[in-house]
This record gives structure tokens, sequence and C-alpha cells, in this order.
């Protein structure tokens, strides 16, 4: 196979924030995978490294394990030495093994939280996490280009990628306190590739829980692997019906985390994050900064100021994470998605790890889930938050942007006077609130509009001091993107 270019169909394979992704038989084919693979061959093979090889790891979607070995081909004639994972895996125990086999880098088959009929391919790098910006522009300046056959291809082999991965999570949380504090968990793996982690830690420690979802179904029945509602309805009320004090629900690859409260309340990413950094701070006390994206919650810089700490805004997606993580010492770092990560774990999101955390603090506390957040929102301020996703033609799309763009402090957005207005990744303006006046230590109300750069897609977030003003100003923005249609 002297050039795996030849093959490649008109289909433009991009990789975005952690990979690239498409409707599997659509654009996610073969030929496709073979071009994405070609990329990264290209790359790492410029790589002094390249000798170490490369991990792959694949999920439980259709097909994840007949791409894998598309990419383990590609791979492997190219002269790259492979390590196949033998099972489906979750992808932070891809990244783990990445880093502790000392790989030139590592290949995940996943789509992540998307729908049943997308696949996709992320990689990770030798750190043992998501790509940084420059080298995921580097393995797509690859795409395209001749892939020479070497004279002798690399081994492939199939290995236990869960062991060890299974071991350091254990050995991170404390496991006796979890057991001791009685409490019960129901553990959501939502059909994906962190069925079986987190159920098995708790039962070879006699941890009480309930597994749900933890079977392999590549349909995704009902739902999409997204932590979030409306996903997650049937983890609220099994949370109830099953007495347990905390859902942890993971996403179809175990990366992100979403929970439930003991009541069946949707406990949203940003408190998991807020729980977790004020747990960090407060009870291990490492030192370190604090980065979060553009659209999470404003409550983490209250707690990082509580706490002396830095804290360092940045871009949408967790390869901005990483890289600040590789660059500074960094404690914990995360986005609003539900993708946490802990440096001295991983320069990684991590679900799985992140719920046994929150058990730990639930233990260590001595109180339940719901208990956890109401106490966050009493010290510093009620944080209420949401998101709309608007799925509209490129035209309207960016129609809506040039007019927010257009906009200034003083003008009036979602029937409130706009205090500044920030352009770090999508157009974020800060609201006059008069709702917000008479709470005390109330949220900061803020309304972003960013637009996707792959897809006829404009998401819409928003925070502020009460569910009621959130969703208000979420209607209003909703009507002001549609208004560019009658413009």
């Amino acid at each position: 196979m002297a050039d795996q270019s030849a093959a490649a169909p008109k289909q433009i394979v991009k990789f975005g924030t952690d990979g690239w992704r498409g409707i599997i038989a659509d654009d996610f084919t073969y030929a496709n995978v073979r071009v994405a693979a070609a990329a990264i061959a290209n790359y790492v093979l410029a790589d002094e490294n390249a000798a170490a090889g490369v991990c792959i790891g694949w999920d439980t979607r259709f097909g994840s394990r007949s791409f894998a070995g598309v990419v383990a081909k590609v791979l492997s004639e190219a002269g790259i030495a492979v390590t196949m994972s033998a099972r489906e895996t979750p992808t932070p125990a891809l990244s783990y093994e990445v880093r502790r086999r000392g790989a030139a880098g590592g290949v995940m088959i996943t789509s992540s939280h998307n729908p049943a009929e997308w696949n996709g391919v992320k990689y990770k790098a030798s750190y043992g996490g998501s790509g940084k910006p420059s080298i995921m522009a580097a393995i797509e300046g690859q795409l395209g280009k001749p892939l020479a056959q070497a004279a002798k291809a690399g081994t492939v082999e199939d290995a236990d990628f869960h062991a060890k991965y299974v071991e350091a999570l254990k050995a991170f949380v404390d496991l006796k306190k979890i057991k001791d504090s009685g409490y019960r968990f129901l553990i959501d793996t939502m059909y994906g590739s962190g069925r079986g982690v987190v159920a098995g830690i708790f039962a070879e420690a006699g941890i009480p829980h309930v597994e749900m979802r933890g079977d392999i179904n590549p349909s995704f029945p009902g739902i999409n692997p997204e932590p979030i509602l409306p996903h997650i309805k049937e983890t609220q009320r099994v949370v109830v019906a099953e007495r347990c004090d905390a859902g942890l629900i993971t996403d179809g690859d175990a990366d992100r985390i979403g929970a439930v409260d003991e009541h069946g309340n949707v406990v949203d990413a940003h408190k998991i994050f807020a729980i977790l950094l004020r747990w960090l701070l407060e009870r291990k006390k490492w030192p370190g900064d604090v980065t979060r994206a553009f659209n999470t919650t404003k409550m983490l810089d209250r707690i990082c100021v509580k706490y002396g700490r830095r804290l360092h805004e940045h871009g949408i997606g967790f390869k901005y994470v990483c890289d600040l993580m590789l660059e500074h010492d960094i404690l914990i770092g995360g986005e609003e998605s539900g993708g946490v990560g802990i440096s001295r774990h991983l320069p990684e999101r991590d679900g799985l790890l992140n719920s046994l955390l929150l058990a730990n603090v639930m233990a260590d506390e001595g109180k339940t889930l719901g208990e956890l957040v109401a106490s966050l929102q009493a010290e510093f301020g009620e944080h209420q938050y949401g998101r709309i996703d608007m799925h509209i033609d490129e035209e309207l799309k960016q129609s809506a942007i040039a007019r927010a763009g257009a906009m200034k402090a003083g003008d009036a957005m979602a029937g409130m006077k706009v205090l500044r207005v920030e352009t770090l990744d999508g157009i974020k303006f800060f609201l006059e609130n008069a709702d917000c006046a008479s709470k005390p230590n109330a949220a900061e109300t803020w309304l972003l509009l960013r637009a996707s750069g792959t897809e006829p897609l404009l998401r819409v977030y928003c925070e502020s001091c009460s569910v009621e003003a959130v969703g208000r100003i979420l209607k209003a923005a909703e009507t002001f993107v549609l208004q560019g249609r009658s413009a």
C-alpha cells in the first residue's frame, strides 16, 4: 500500500478539537478512516519517539473494533508497532496506557457522546492526554499526503488496557472511607465503554451500588450516550426508586461525567467541577492553578479567590486544558460538557475517576450529593446554568453572529443592559439583571453565543442567579437569533 491517500474519497476528513468524527457509512467509512490513519502515521513517523509505537483503543459503538483494525493495519504497514486493546476501552484508560508504556501516541475509535449513527477517531499524545492544538494542526496538515509502505511492517499485538488503569483509580481514592460512609450509589455507564469499571471497583470494596445500562448495545436505545437531559431521565427515576444517595453517570467513552442527586435532580457539570475543586483545595490542599473554559461557571472564580488560587480562562475544548497542564502547575481544569481533568492523574478528562472522587467527597464531607450542591450555593451564591443547541442554516447562524458581534456595552440584549462584551471564544454578554439585585452574593448574569465551525449549529449558553432567569434569557436569545430569518 504505497499511497494511502490514493483511495481518499472527496469527503474531507477534518480534525477538530479532539479528533474527527462522522456518520457511519456516510462519511465515516473505511476509506476515510484510512485517510485519517495515514495522517496520524505520517505525524508519528516524524516523531523521534516513533519506535515506541502507538496504542489503539475502541469503544462499544457499531464497528469500533473493525475500524480500530483498519487503523492498526495502516500504521503497521507504515512500519509502526501497534498495541491494540483486547476489549472495549474507556478513552482515559487508553490515555493512561499510552503514558504508562511510553508510546509515541494513541488512537481511540469513539464518537464519545454523539448519537448511535456516529463514530470517530481521537488522537492522544505521548503524555497521556488530548493532542495540544499544535499537534492536532500538525496531524491535519498531513491529511492527503502520501504514506510510504515500510520495508518491514510493524507488529500488531493485543493487550489488556484495563488492569493498570483500574489500579491507578483505586489508588487515587479512599475506598474504605466511601464504604464506611454507608452511602449507596447508582452507576450509569449509558451502554458505553466505562461499563463495569466503577461497579467492579465498588463490588470489590463492598460499597453499596446499583449499575444500569451496563450492557453493550450499540444502538443506545432511546438515548444519546451523553450525561445530560433528556438522556438521563431514566437515571433520575432509578436513583429515587433504588434509594441511592447519588447517581454517577459517564458518557459513551467514559471521559465525561454527569450526576443526579438523591432526589433525582440533575447536578450539572459546573457543580461537579465546583464540588471537586473546593474539596481539593479545602481537604487535599494540593498546590496548583485552576483552568476553566470560556463557557463554564463563574462560581469557580469565586472559589479560587477564597483559596488564593490563580485561574486561567481559555477557549472551549479540553485540548486547551491539556496545553496549560503541560506548561504550568495546574491542579485541575475542565469544560462545560463534563470533561474535568486532574493533573496528578492524567492531563486528560476522566469521567470514571471523577465518579469515584464525587463518592469520596460525599464520604469526607458526610453529605449527600444534593447537600453538597446546597452548601456550594449557600457559600458562593446561587449559580444556575442552561444551554440550547440551535440547528439552523449557515446563513442564519452567520447573521446572528454578525449582529451579536456588532453590539457593545450600553446596548440591550435579552431585554437587559449589556455591561461588557468578551470574545475569547464566541461572543459573551455580561448583563445587568435586576432580578439578581436582591439576592445575596448573586451570580453574574452572562449569555454566550458560539457558532460551530464544522456544522450548521449555534450554541447558546447562559448563567444567572435563578432557573427562571436563565430560562427567560435563553428564550430571548433564541428569538434574537431567529430574527435574522426575516431581516
